[in-house]
């Protein structure tokens, strides 16, 4: 597998975070996914307690590898480019995928009354417990991007006591510590918060439209900017009274990831503009787990050439066939390292 080299303007943090996402990307994508969309099945999962998600499902028309699960990130969705681009070049690989929506993101607001937040692990664990219930494979793997990176390597540190079996997990520039994500936001490029803030008060609006009993409609007016945000939903929609006691239930620094039982992989980069790569020196030592930090790539980036191909596609692929064949040969579908 080559390294990740890209040159120019593709070195640039901001360009790599922006280009993964743009409306041009997406048609670069759509030729490779496209066998993957015209299989996927919208499927409602039972994830206990009352509680659904949402996702897509597509199965190959022969034998399968085995299935992966994407996980995608804060107020993306199943179908946004980054999981069509990863799920098209699994699909392609010989793998089934399923794309899963958090609560609350894609067109999933109707399926619960009360609101999304990041702390609620047990339904996503849920979630993938009815996936393997339901698509049986003999190799399951589990992937997400930033804060969906951050819910799969939490899910895969409980996979022993919820009785999971998956065979890697990698989470691709999982937030770590939501209190310094959250200040990046704010003292970073305005872009960045903007984009945020305008993506959240979309969600909340369609969800105040469907439940108007939640009684925060007159409120989310008077809110510009994610502390102020946060500082009104966390102690009325959440169980946290504080936002300091929020970000500590999904922070996973320290002993967090201490419960890894099976191969984890981290791909992360020194110049994320979101996420610091300094985190993740704060992560358990575990010997299942496995950090692999690129000097470039921005945040879930990973634009390998102006012809917008990705990097982090290909590598997810060989991480996850290297998983299955140890040994590396090309002849049972991995790639030589």
């Amino acid at each position: 597998m080559s390294d990740f080299a890209p040159t120019g303007l593709l070195q640039n943090p901001h360009a790599q975070s922006i280009l993964a996402s743009t409306g041009l990307r997406r048609l670069r994508i759509y030729p490779k996914a496209r066998a993957m969309i015209n299989a996927s099945k919208t499927v409602i999962l039972d994830c206990g307690d009352g509680h659904q998600l949402l996702g897509e499902y597509a199965a190959q028309s022969k034998r399968s590898k085995g299935l992966v699960t994407l996980i995608h990130g804060w107020e993306g969705s199943s179908q946004s480019s980054y999981m069509l681009s990863a799920g098209g070049t699994l699909f392609h690989a010989g793998y089934d995928v399923f794309r899963l929506n958090l609560r609350d993101h894609g067109p999933s607001h109707h399926l619960n009354r009360e609101l999304f937040n990041s702390a609620r692990l047990d339904e996503v664990i849920g979630a993938i417990k009815t996936i393997h219930q339901t698509y049986p494979h003999e190799w399951q793997f589990l992937a997400g991007f930033s804060l969906g990176g951050n819910f799969a390597l939490r899910v895969a540190a409980k996979a022993d006591e919820a009785g999971l079996s998956i065979r890697k997990t990698v989470g691709i520039c999982p937030v770590v510590d939501p209190a310094k994500t959250m200040m990046a936001l704010e003292s970073g490029w305005w872009v960045y918060e903007k984009y945020f803030v305008r993506k959240w008060q979309k969600s909340l609006q369609k969800k105040i439209r469907l439940y108007p009993e939640l009684g925060y409609k007159d409120n989310l007016l008077k809110l510009k900017t994610l502390r102020e945000m946060n500082s009104y939903f966390i102690p009325n929609h959440t169980p946290f009274t504080s936002i300091e006691d929020y970000f500590k239930a999904y922070n996973i620094a320290g002993a967090a990831l201490e419960t890894l039982s099976s191969p984890t992989h981290i791909i992360a980069t020194q110049d994320d503009p979101i996420i610091l790569a300094e985190d993740f020196s704060r992560l358990a030592t575990n010997e299942h787990l496995h950090i692999e930090t690129k000097q470039y790539g921005g945040h879930c980036g990973f634009v390998k050439n102006y012809q917008l191909e990705s990097w982090l596609d290909e590598r997810l692929a060989e991480l996850i066939n290297l998983n299955r064949y140890p040994s590396g040969d090309p002849a049972k579908g991995a790639h030589s390292q």
